[in-house]
């Protein structure tokens, strides 16, 4: 008979980790529920010859930089499992790093939801519909960015408002933004009021409307959605969601997460 073996070291429930990281002006990444740690990457790998670590019990103040709430006290990973974690990352073995599963709700303008979405291999989404839904809009306020130089066709410059030469300029830009934003929101609840609908009246809303989402992914697919997103090259907004995620899943999965961003 086979002896009793301990119950995974799953965690699935916000009661235990709860976490909200504000992006933008009125957006945010925030954890809803995550599957796995660090262990379950390198068993997920040691499978391959039939093995299966363990943590390593340790004083309580060496346990803090991989506890953090997450992993329970007094546990740390072992130096052999340390050097597995290394060796996958640095060769590419992705798919010991695709079985821990992460949920974020995600609140994010149109535009930026719409780059995100790209990312489709190990990534499912769930977006508040306005065909259902009439809450009133929410818009983004952009941080205004010189046109790209160069000859570049995408990207942008610097911000205007750090230069003397465009600042005045920004509050202009300000103004009239503003000024057509609430000018689209008034014209949405109008015709939402007069009884068309939502799905059609949703129509005239600008891309720096922001929406919701529920984000759900593994490990691996997270890790090539901040490493694009991240890098410098990347358009500004999308750079700050990248960061959102990694702040939430550098707690989940410490030692991995370093690993692979």
């Amino acid at each position: 008979m086979m002896k009793n073996k301990k119950a995974p070291n799953w965690t699935s429930t916000a009661s235990y980790y709860k976490k909200r990281v504000k992006v933008l002006d009125n957006g945010f990444v925030e954890y809803v529920s995550h599957m796995g740690d660090d262990l379950t990457v390198v068993n997920a790998a040691r499978v391959s010859f039939a093995k299966e670590s363990d943590w390593e019990m340790v004083d309580v103040e060496d346990a803090v930089p991989y506890g953090n709430a997450i992993v329970p006290m007094k546990t740390k990973l072992s130096d052999r499992d340390i050097k597995l974690i290394d060796y996958l990352a640095k060769h590419g073995h992705w798919t010991p790093f695709a079985h821990p599963q992460i949920t974020f709700r995600v609140k994010a303008p149109i535009f930026i939801r719409t780059q995100l979405f790209k990312h489709k291999v190990g990534i499912v989404e769930n977006e508040i519909s306005r065909r259902y839904v009439t809450n009133e809009p929410e818009f983004y306020m952009p941080f205004w960015r010189s046109a790209p130089t160069e000859g570049a066709k995408q990207g942008s410059s610097g911000f205007m408002f750090e230069d003397e030469n465009t600042k005045e300029e920004c509050l202009k830009f300000d103004k009239e933004y503003m000024e057509f934003v609430e000018s689209s929101k008034n014209l949405y609840n109008s015709l939402v009021e007069r009884g068309v609908a939502p799905e059609q009246a949703r129509g005239v809303l600008p891309q720096s409307t922001f929406t919701e989402w529920w984000w759900t992914g593994s490990l691996s697919a997270f890790a090539r959605v901040c490493k694009l997103r991240v890098e410098k090259s990347a358009q500004w907004e999308i750079q700050q969601y990248g960061m959102g995620f990694s702040e939430i899943l550098k707690d989940l999965y410490p030692y991995s997460w370093s690993k692979l961003c």
